[in-house]
């Protein structure tokens, strides 16, 4: 080419081609989770992959958190960790979730104006094969006090409320009851022994964005995903956080499993099917003008299990594509404080007493709660003050406003 300024026009866009498609490349291979891989017998596998478990061996270890017989292989893995309680959020364009139907306890509720979120523990039931999560939604107060129940289990979440304004927080937007994110600094959860899985300040690829996952474009705010062994992987490699409790609040030299000052519930079997109840249908609101949060629990008295409608459709899980279930559903009423501040967040006095009422084996039996401070294990008992025997089995806590009527 004689012209020298096309010559170097052509070669700059050639250049600037290549440099865009190179970045394309690495961008989509370091910012999408890695593929399925074959099962393997290791403890961290690539997102699908998982353990070798030979299905006719023992069910003889008891999980701590929801009381299932696992195998001794699924027990040698989550003794290593500590439990994860992810933020997953419920509005209607994050349906259908990813992990739920995999968490060992989860609960729910309103996060802010109506719309709920998921606070999931994940311990037990995924130590035998990796699980997607999400969309992972920010940290809110009330579910900081329930997963402080957990002796600092990994908390993953993507930011928080928080002191935030226009001038840098010299004038605060938040009321200090909600501040979560503070919260989470002052509770010692941030920082090197913490136990804070905070995506903002982990980002890829241990978390990503995947905009097409529903089969349909969303925005932003409902595409964060991340995967439960990815989340333990960085937590132990990374930070070094495994199933001791952070060094912070051991005693000098001290190594304490965080299950060691742990409460667990009480578990029973099923109740014979000849024992079990009528209660068919379990029917409820959060709000009474969003009805896109309805929840309808059915029960089924064969499996003896629930299954969960949320705004009149079956809600499912996108991994597998079936719906939620439970072995229990409790319904937790507690205080409602808010809209509290300009940007209409909500607290739930999940600290203090209240009433309740649980259903199991197609039976429907008023309860109480009870939780002593931020730490403490949330205490049900019957009406007779003793304390509540779960079935084995998942178990969601639904906390309502303590004005909210369950139809059943």
């Amino acid at each position: 080419m004689k012209n020298p300024i096309l010559k170097s026009l052509l070669i700059s866009l050639i250049a600037f081609g290549f440099s865009t498609a190179t970045s394309y490349g690495m961008t989509l291979y370091l910012y999408t989770p890695e593929s399925a891989g074959p099962i393997t017998p290791v403890a961290t596998p690539s997102v699908g992959g998982g353990l070798n478990i030979d299905p006719s061996a023992p069910r003889t270890s008891e999980c701590p958190i929801n009381g299932v017989m696992y195998t001794t292989a699924e027990q040698k893995v989550w003794e290593t960790r500590r439990p994860l309680f992810v933020m997953i959020e419920n509005s209607v364009d994050a349906r259908p979730q990813s992990g739920l139907g995999s968490a060992d306890i989860v609960y729910e509720a309103v996060a802010e104006g109506g719309v709920t979120r998921f606070g999931a523990v994940f311990y037990c039931g995924v130590a035998k094969a990796d699980t997607i999560v999400g969309p992972v939604r920010s940290a809110r107060t009330h579910f900081i006090n329930l997963a402080s129940e957990y002796n600092y289990p990994l908390y993953a979440h993507v930011g928080g409320a928080n002191c935030s304004s226009a001038d840098g927080g010299k004038t605060c937007t938040t009321d200090k009851r909600v501040q979560a994110l503070e919260q989470l600094s002052s509770y010692g959860w941030v920082g090197r022994t913490g136990n804070d899985l905070n995506q903002f300040s982990i980002g890829f690829p241990t978390f990503w964005r995947d905009y097409e996952r529903m089969g349909r474009t969303v925005a932003t705010e409902h595409t964060m995903y991340s995967s439960t062994e990815k989340l333990w992987k960085y937590a132990s490699g990374t930070r070094g956080w495994t199933n001791l409790a952070p060094e912070s609040v051991m005693p000098k030299n001290a190594k304490l499993d965080w299950k060691d000052n742990f409460t667990k519930f009480t578990w029973k079997d099923d109740a014979a099917e000849s024992a079990r109840g009528d209660v068919a249908k379990i029917s409820f609101g959060f709000w009474e003008s969003y009805h896109d949060f309805d929840v309808t629990w059915s029960y089924d008295k064969t499996s003896n299990t629930y299954t969960r409608t949320n705004g009149d459709a079956a809600h499912k899980d996108r991994n597998d594509d079936k719906q939620f279930t439970a072995k229990s559903v409790l319904v937790q009423f507690a205080k409602e404080l808010g809209p509290l501040d300009d940007h209409k967040h909500m607290l739930y006095e999940v600290i203090g007493s209240g009433e309740g009422i649980l259903f199991q084996d197609g039976t429907a039996t008023e309860i109480t709660w009870s939780k002593k401070d931020r730490e403490s294990r949330t205490v049900f008992k019957d009406g007779k003050g003793k304390p509540v025997s779960f079935n084995r089995g998942t178990l969601w806590v639904e906390i309502l406003p303590t004005d909210n009527k369950v139809v059943y």
